[in-house]
């Protein structure tokens, strides 16, 4: 038992003297968190929007293709990745008022220039 208690202190030390970080804490982290960190960079959703947002996401997520990985995918699924990236973007601003939408409208912009980059 006193060896046990020891480890954890041990551990809770290590958590604390090196504390791991979230991906959408990463700046250079990729994937749907940071993709919706950038999105809605400076908007803040009241709980109702959250709840839209993540269905939204959650009901896009489900549609997209299944990749294998070393596999670039063809042409046809790469162009259906994008229209369903389309209409996920149009379905999230949607939701937005017209206040927040410019800001989204330059997040969009500027995810599309990091991207070109």
């Amino acid at each position: 038992m006193k060896s046990y208690v020891m480890l954890m202190g041990i551990a809770l030390a290590a958590l604390v003297v090196f504390p791991g970080r979230a991906p959408a804490q990463n700046p250079m982290s990729r994937g749907p968190s940071r993709r919706m960190e950038i999105l809605f960079k400076d908007i803040t959703l009241t709980p109702v929007q959250q709840a839209k947002i993540d269905s939204i996401q959650s009901h896009y997520r489900e549609q997209m293709p299944s990749f294998t990985p070393g596999s670039p995918p063809d042409s046809a699924t790469r162009e259906r990745v994008r229209a369903l990236f389309r209409h996920e973007l149009d379905d999230f601003r949607a939701v937005l008022t017209p206040d927040q939408q410019p800001t989204f409208d330059r997040n969009v912009q500027a995810m599309r220039e990091r991207r070109r980059g």
